[in-house]
């Protein structure tokens, strides 16, 4: 195993769930506010999964819009 190889693999990774999820997420609020939507935040859930290392995580937070 190369670390560095893995390393890079997973920052990878986690920049393309970074920006597509951040993307997805503004899209989903900025329709949901034009649809008269009034929430000041939302709840949110992230999972992870890789069933080739038996991964399952889910990471629960908040998303607020101030």
């Amino acid at each position: 195993m190369n670390e560095e190889t893995v390393n890079l693999s997973i920052r990878k990774f986690l920049k393309l769930v970074s920006v597509s999820s951040q993307r997805e997420i503004e899209q989903a609020v900025a329709k949901a506010l034009a649809g008269g939507e009034r929430a000041t935040s939302f709840p949110a859930t992230m999972r992870l999964e890789i069933p080739g290392l038996k991964l399952d995580v889910k990471f629960d937070g908040q998303i607020d819009l101030g």
